[in-house]
């Protein structure tokens, strides 16, 4: 008998998209437009990206210009990003706003790294989560009778296998980008 993997395989793989996603949401010392994939805009009665309501490209290595479609939502999306605390300076200018990221300090860069840290654990939990699912199927197939003892066991270890492997790179997301923060 054969165990099908594919959704414990599909759930890691999301997870990994998760993380990755959120990592590159946490700011270092250069400019990065997906730190305000976040940041919610009061537009039109209703909550926005900022990306739907503006063009965003970095101007140099430490700033972000936002250019907005519609000029009357310059307050809305200054107002946005200041209350969202991602550390940034904003200023209007007549071309739109200008995000501009400060140098970060040593102690701000470990804050940084505990943050990315904790994102980390979030996703060991989900992993961990996803295998107890596998495991717990492969027990109740087992009860049921639709395989032996030895191939419990071993479709046990198979699902670890793939579970370690998806900790690993998450682990190397996290070393990535921890030499980001403090490079």
């Amino acid at each position: 008998m054969q165990y099908n993997f594919t959704a414990i395989k599909a759930n890691l793989a999301s997870t990994e998209t998760w993380l990755q996603k959120e990592l590159s949401t946490i700011r270092t010392n250069r400019a990065n437009p997906s730190i305000l994939d976040s940041v919610r805009v009061d537009a039109y009665g209703s909550d926005m990206a900022i990306n739907q309501v503006a063009s965003i490209a970095n101007e140099d290595a430490r700033t972000i210009r936002i250019a907005p479609w519609d000029q009357g939502l310059i307050k809305a999306i200054e107002k946005s990003i200041i209350v969202a605390n991602l550390g940034l300076s904003v200023a209007v200018d007549d071309k739109g706003i200008r995000v501009s990221f400060p140098d970060l300090t040593g102690e701000r860069r470990q804050e940084i790294v505990k943050m990315a840290k904790e994102k980390l654990e979030q996703a060991k939990i989900q992993v961990r989560k996803h295998r107890d699912e596998v495991n717990a199927d492969i027990d109740n197939k087992e009860k049921e009778g639709g395989m032996g003892e030895d191939e419990k066991f071993r479709f046990k270890a198979d699902a670890q296998k793939l579970v370690d492997e998806s900790n690993k790179r998450l682990a190397e997301m996290l070393v990535k980008k921890e030499k980001e923060i403090l490079g």
